[in-house]
């Protein structure tokens, strides 16, 4: 058996050693101290002296954890200005308004949460007072991502400011009657307040990083300059369990975004009882943070804690701190002090005599109070350094109670989450606790008032002032008044209305070609955010990479392999495209920064994020909600789209479903273009929509999602003719009938409608050929470039008649008088084509690509759907043989001549 000794000393004698007898000289003192001292203390030694090192960048390992106490010690601690008595009565007013509105809407049962802004409110205020920057500051002010469970803390405070009334607290969760607020950070419902929406949980973090990424990408491209904003992401040390929280935590540190600090809530407690019960979530969350690059701030500790870290001469406090587990942490918050003398004291002599020294009161301010996330100064000095610390994002490990100043019935308690109310008699100790000028004349038939000290108070304007200090209301969101972007040259679009003549061009590369156009535009070219994970020369971007750019902090610090080819790949400080590599997630997070730039930044900026379209609602529909939560803007492509088009891939790449999921998101407008002239007039109408005038009635918070071919086939030339653009905007137009077609078909042959969206309008096309030519059948081929759209207009017209309006849909204004059934194909599941057709007046069948995707030739994979032109024949000749106007054993006739 090997001796791991020997294994040990082998990889060592790998490395040169200079001075053999030197290094021997440290090793035995090492040893020595272990055996005279302890291990703890040899432990202790070790990591001051990686510690000095790393100080004097000497280049070693860093360490993971430290030990579990403050980073900034106490007497390291900066002075804070301001007048902490007089910040300390507004978190008080604001504890309380907070818990009396929840309670107060209690009673409607809409819920709320009470326990995680009582235990994150000097978080809030010391950054309200000090350092979140308003939108009136340098650059666009501070960007903030708010815990969504602390909202009612901030409502509480901007109650307080005047920014809203006491009507609107009552109706918390009630929006209904037009004056209400939001359960979370929602600005699509709050668009004056809120900026970021952080629930669902995990988003959030993952957003705050490339919201800092974006706006150093903003101000190196020399678009706006916003180096003096910094986001503040506010956290939960239970939302850390999401894999999105931690997903780009290496991209933050990598690109050294100093202009991001996250501030974890380090209450130890997630919706159902503690984050981690046998172990401790924040030295877990602290050795992932230091590994992965970030600056790290512990604020665990209050000042009532001074006084035992002194007595503490063996280091035994310390390291009895570090191996209590969390969940055991909590149940010191509801013990009384005997208990906490015999489970934490009583495991180490040294702790025993230091507990003689201390009385039951001290000890229990010291195990039920006092917290670094509860105490304005400590809160400042971790503020404070990570706001100064350059080169790295920070992230503040603050350690808090759950349910602080809420009474004993919900400090810690595993089922604070779910509790939305206090009695009159713990409002009545909440008050007394927190010093408020309440009486008990004020609850009125048992209700809780909201308490407010006046409009012309000292808190009121102490408040005020220190907003105006830091550059006006916060959170706030403005959407600055920007004139639309001037539209681009019609040259670009009507470049496609010609078609492509004996060239096959797949719609992909159609949509590639018209973003080079685009992006040449000098007024408008700048603005263009091209947004790709690691997929460009599969969608014949690699073009774009000398002229634009690949965005990098660092430039280019290589020469690039292929530096002697046209396209070579090319990085640069200034570049425009963000190349995310394989992260889906991370490119819809710039997305989002970028769709939203015109509210945070006051600069309307146009991103396209081109992804396999199998890869995109399916990874990251959440994110896309968010998006519409926060009334982005911009184009989602969803390439190498349909479930047959990309040969040999197999069922985990064949995208059948992606319009389903688009079209539950009331933000998203989906279009599912089958011809290059289609999607230069839809993407021309979503830049008019979003960036320039939008017409009367029209939404211009929207993004529109279009699905693009990798399938190479004849782009014909767009239809002449009244309508047409408006019919590819709405969803719906003729693109020929039969006899346009050049088909002749007999005066009396029987009709039927073809509609075909997609790549799957070249099979209709060649089913319509076959029809007449084979079977002498007469159809007409309609190309639906939006199922969805031409739902929703059929929704809101049935909406219509509800309240006296007459309104007959488009869909059934286009088809009316069509002559025959209605047979609909697509390359998507059967629902898709389907989600009109209560709205059709004639006969109504479809065909579509449903179940899983397999690996084949794409003539393999229709048959095996049923797509291809012989099914949609076989279908046609089916849907006529039941109506009576075709002979019944014409479809046998044709299932037997084309193999089915």
């Amino acid at each position: 058996m090997t001796d791991p000794n020997a294994i040990q000393a082998s990889e060592l004698d790998q490395l040169p050693d200079r001075d053999p007898e030197e290094t021997a000289e440290w090793q035995a003192s090492l040893d020595a101290v272990a055996k005279a001292a302890g291990p703890h203390r040899a432990a202790y030694l070790m990591r001051r002296t990686l510690e000095r090192a790393e100080g004097n960048g000497i280049a070693l390992p860093k360490l993971l954890e430290t030990d579990y106490v403050n980073t900034i010690p106490t007497a390291a601690e900066p002075s804070a200005p301001g007048d902490e008595e007089m910040e300390r009565k507004i978190t008080a007013w604001n504890r309380w308004n907070a818990a009396a509105m929840v309670t107060r809407g209690s009673k409607y049962g809409v819920g709320g949460h009470i326990a995680t802004f009582a235990s994150a409110a000097w978080l809030y205020e010391t950054g309200f007072n000090h350092f979140f920057k308003g939108k009136e500051a340098d650059g666009s002010g501070d960007q903030l991502y708010i815990q969504g469970h602390a909202s009612p803390g901030i409502y509480a405070r901007a109650f307080l400011d005047g920014r809203i009334d006491e009507s609107q607290l009552d109706n918390f969760r009630r929006e209904s009657g037009g004056n209400g607020l939001p359960s979370y950070p929602h600005p699509r419902r709050l668009p004056w307040l809120w900026e970021f929406p952080t629930v669902s949980m995990g988003l959030g973090p993952l957003s705050a990083i490339y919201q800092a990424r974006f706006n150093r990408y903003l101000t190196a491209r020399g678009i706006k300059d916003v180096s003096q904003s910094h986001v503040w992401a506010f956290l939960g040390d239970g939302e850390m369990d999401e894999p999105e929280s931690t997903a780009a935590l290496a991209l933050a540190s990598r690109e050294g975004l100093d202009n991001l600090t996250f501030v974890i809530n380090c209450n130890l407690q997630r919706l159902d009882g503690p984050v981690r019960a046998n172990f401790k979530i924040v030295q877990e969350l602290e050795a992932q943070f230091r590994g992965a690059g970030w600056n790290v701030v512990k604020s665990l500790w209050g000042n009532a804690w001074d006084e035992l870290f002194q007595l503490d001469t063996t280091g035994a406090l310390v390291r009895r701190l570090r191996e209590v587990p969390d969940a055991q942490v909590q149940t010191y918050q509801t013990r009384d002090a005997a208990y906490i003398r015999q489970d934490f004291f009583g495991k180490d002599p040294a702790l025993v005599e230091m507990a003689k020294l201390l009385s039951d009161d001290k000890i229990l301010e010291c195990f039920h109070l006092s917290r670094g996330g509860h105490e304005a100064r400590k809160v400042y000095a971790a503020y404070k350094a990570a706001v100064e610390f350059k080169g790295a994002p920070t992230v503040i490990l603050a350690q808090t109670v759950k349910g602080h100043t809420l009474g004993e019935g919900f400090a810690s308690k595993n089922a604070n989450h779910q509790m939305k109310k206090l009695t009159v008699d713990e409002f009545k100790t909440m008050r007394d606790l927190l010093e408020l000028p309440i009486k008990d004349s004020d609850f009125v038939d048992g209700v809780v008032p909201y308490g407010h000290p006046g409009a012309d108070s000292p808190e009121v304007r102490y408040l005020q002032e220190r907003r105006a200090a830091l550059g006006g209301p916060a959170p706030a969101r403005r959407v600055h008044p920007v004139a639309p972007l001037p539209a681009p040259a019609e040259k670009a679009f009507a470049s496609f209305d010609k078609g492509s003549g004996s060239q096959n061009v797949a719609t992909t590369m159609a949509f590639v070609r018209l973003i080079k156009d685009l992006v040449r535009n000098k007024e408008t070219g700048k603005r263009w955010v091209p947004i790709v994970p690691d997929e460009a020369r599969t969608f014949g971007m690699e073009s774009l990479f000398p002229s634009l750019g690949i965005y990098s902090p660092k430039g280019q610090t290589y020469e690039p392999v292929d530096r002697d080819q046209l396209m070579y790949y090319k990085e640069a400080q200034n570049g425009q495209i963000l190349n995310e590599g394989i992260t889906e997630a991370g490119s819809m997070a710039d997305f989002i920064a970028a769709s939203t730039s015109y509210a945070t930044h006051g600069e309307a900026m146009i991103p396209f994020y081109i992804f396999y379209s199998m890869f995109g609602w399916q990874r990251t529909a959440d994110q896309m909600w968010q998006l519409g939560d926060q009334l982005g803007r911009g184009f989602l492509v969803g390439a190498t789209a349909g479930r047959t088009t990309l040969t040999g891939e197999g069922l985990q790449h064949a995208d059948g479903h992606s319009p389903v999921i688009a079209a539950t998101n009331p933000a998203a407008l989906t279009y599912d273009p089958a011809f290059a002239y289609e999607v230069a007039t839809i993407v021309r109408d979503g830049i008019r929509r979003m960036y320039g005038e939008a017409a009367p009635g029209e939404d211009p918070n929207v993004f529109y999602y279009l699905t693009v071919y990798n399938e190479p086939l004849p782009q014909p030339a767009k239809p002449s003719g009244l309508g047409i653009d408006e019919g590819i905007v709405k969803g719906l137009y003729r693109f020929n009938t039969a006899e346009s077609a050049g088909l002749s078909p007999a005066a009396n042959a029987p009709r039927i409608q073809l509609l075909g969206s997609g790549t799957a309008i070249h099979w209709v096309l060649k089913a319509q050929r076959m029809l007449a030519e084979e079977w002498g059948v007469a159809s007409d081929v309609w190309s639906a470039t939006s199922w969805t759209e031409l739902r929703r207009d059929a929704l809101e017209a049935d909406a219509g008649l509800l309240r006296g309006e007459e309104r007959v849909p488009y869909v059934r204004q286009a088809l009316h008088g069509a002559e025959g059934p209605v047979l609909a194909v697509s390359d998507y599941m059967r629902q898709v084509p389907d989600q009109i057709a209560q709205w059709v007046e004639q006969d109504w069948s479809s065909l579509g690509a449903d179940g899983f995707g397999l690996s084949d030739t794409r003539e393999g994979a229709r048959r095996h759907f049923g797509v291809d032109a012989e099914s949609v024949v076989v279908a046609a000749l089916a849907q006529l043989a039941r109506r009576g106007e075709v002979k019944a054993t014409a479809v046998k006739e044709a299932r037997e001549k084309y193999g089915l």
